[in-house]
């Protein structure tokens, strides 16, 4: 059964405000938008309201009847709304699923199921008052109220009797009756439909007969009323969904060491990895996510290039990502709570391991990782296809998608390639050649004059006449005008005659000239890679 704790944030707006800095802590404060007849007042501090205002009022008529100042804020829906994400990423310590109130709720707020996670804090009403006390401390006005369900939750905290409520399991629908209709969620034309009628409670609503109600006012008023009381469900929009595999610590003392935080997130492995095996199942991808005492979130995304459930694997790639980040983590004044959820799987069948060998392969993928994690980015490999084009002739892709079957093996009959290889040829200027068939003797590129001391070639490299059949005629519409555009690249119709050279400086480089040598046609040299 759920159990969800619902957190109704009094002017959200104006809490905004102050807790950024951007409004005085003392005086009246409201926040105005544009509206019907020019600015009106969505959103007021508690002295304001104490002045009799109401959201929804002209600004103008507002100023004109006080006799004190107000200050006023545009509003700003956008950063409202990414407050209030922060707000419910930081809400995940206490349990994975958190919901932000939608449109139907028309007020700020959060729900959070706590269902199996109450006994972290010590019960249901520790949590609570954990939640409230840490909200207060944070200058964060609140509500709170849980209950079986979200309907419920909403509708106690919004209007119940006190600001702290904690409903026994099974008790929303009568915990709720003696609440007021506009703790149903419903329209203001609805409400002051039901108020016309004399009906000014829930448990006034539900005593009365189920159809003449949906024809006077719709479906949608059952709806809500069933979701208040319990009789349908009312199921949650979490930010994400809850991971499978997933597992948290919390501190009494905070941690900020970061072979506390190492020891922590291998021991959360270690819970985890029982789990895992026993669904012929490993981690692909983990997320650990660090609980400040200040509130801030930090979450910290490891990739593995395998599955893996070995918990002094994951703890050495956490280790690496850790030292990678250094000063960059920000402990604060520290870590109260340590999560470790599993957000990728793959198959990881159960194998022999007493005879003390470990499979081919699982140390170059532990490297493979390892890597990731200190250069901070992807590991790639390189894989042959079927192109004789020196630029189409590998493609990398991720270490973790290379497999047996997709990894090409590279054709041994292949004369040297070069370490670098350019994604494009490089003109090379002024060349000088002894005979025009053979190498360059000099030339110019990248604004030096090379002399070349030794070459080796040609190797004759022929275009692809299958992937682009109307190159050659192309080309010879280019004209010369166009004639480097055209010709340089894999789509220029022409062979390439390749040479290794070695410059008098010490360079190796590989050029080569465009098509094969004919009377009256300029020949056109680039540079494509360098050895080693």
């Amino acid at each position: 059964m759920p159990r969800i704790v619902c957190v109704c944030l009094s002017h959200w707006p104006v809490t905004r405000l102050r807790r950024a800095g951007l409004a005085p802590e003392r005086g009246p404060l409201a926040v105005a938008a544009e509206g019907p007849g020019g600015l009106r007042l969505t959103a007021l501090d508690p002295e304001a309201s104490a002045l009799g205002l109401r959201p929804g009022e002209p600004l103008g008529r507002v100023r004109a009847r006080i006799g004190v100042p107000l200050r006023v804020h545009p509003a700003d829906p956008a950063a409202d709304r990414e407050a209030l994400l922060r707000l419910c990423r930081w809400a995940g310590g206490y349990a994975p699923i958190v919901a932000p109130f939608g449109p139907a709720e028309a007020a700020d707020g959060l729900y959070v199921d706590v269902a199996g996670a109450s006994h972290l804090r010590g019960g249901e009403m520790r949590l609570v008052d954990d939640l409230a006390g840490r909200l207060a401390r944070a200058r964060i006005p609140a509500r709170i109220a849980l209950a079986d369900i979200p309907g419920g939750a909403f509708a106690l905290a919004r209007y119940g009797a006190t600001d702290r409520v904690v409903v026994p399991p099974g008790g929303a629908a009568e915990a709720v009756r003696g609440l007021p209709v506009e703790a149903l969620r419903l329209d203001p034309g609805t409400v002051s439909g039901l108020r016309r009628l004399g009906l000014r409670r829930i448990g006034e609503l539900d005593a009365l007969a189920r159809g003449p109600l949906a024809r006077r006012f719709g479906e949608a008023l059952l709806l809500r009323l069933d979701q208040a009381v319990g009789r349908r469900p009312e199921p949650l929009a979490p930010l994400t969904d809850a991971a499978d595999y997933s597992a948290a610590r919390g501190f009494l003392d905070p941690i900020d060491g970061q072979a506390d935080l190492v020891a922590t997130a291998r021991a959360l492995m270690a819970e985890l990895a029982p789990r895992l095996e026993r669904d012929g199942i490993g981690a692909c991808g983990l997320r650990l996510v660090l609980h400040r005492v200040d509130g801030v979130v930090r979450a910290l995304d490891i990739g593995l290039s395998r599955p893996e459930r070995c918990p002094g694997r994951v703890a050495a790639l956490v280790s690496l990502r850790l030292d990678r980040l250094g000063a960059a983590l920000d402990a604060g004044f520290g870590f109260e709570t340590v999560a470790l959820a599993v957000t990728v799987t793959g198959a990881m069948p159960a194998r022999q391991t007493d005879l003390g060998a470990a499979p081919a392969g699982d140390g170059i993928g532990f490297l493979a990782d390892a890597l990731a994690q200190r250069l901070g980015r992807p590991l790639l490999c390189l894989g042959a296809r079927a192109s004789h084009i020196p630029e189409r002739a590998a493609r990398p892709f991720p270490w973790a998608a290379a497999t047996p079957d997709s990894v090409r093996p590279w054709p041994d009959h292949l004369p040297p390639r070069p370490l670098v290889l350019f994604p494009r040829g490089e003109a090379a200027l002024d060349v000088l050649s002894i005979v025009p068939e053979g190498p360059p003797r000099r030339f110019r590129w990248r604004a030096q004059v090379h002399r070349v001391a030794h070459a080796e070639g040609p190797e004759r490299i022929a275009a692809e006449w299958w992937r682009e059949p109307g190159a050659r005629s192309a080309e010879a519409a280019a004209g010369p005008a166009q004639g480097h555009a055209s010709r340089q690249g894999a789509g220029s119709g022409q062979a390439r005659d390749y040479y290794r050279v070695e410059c008098e400086a010490g360079r190796r480089l590989w050029l080569y000239r465009d098509g094969p040598h004919a009377p009256g046609r300029p020949a056109a040299w680039f540079v494509h890679g360098l050895f080693a």
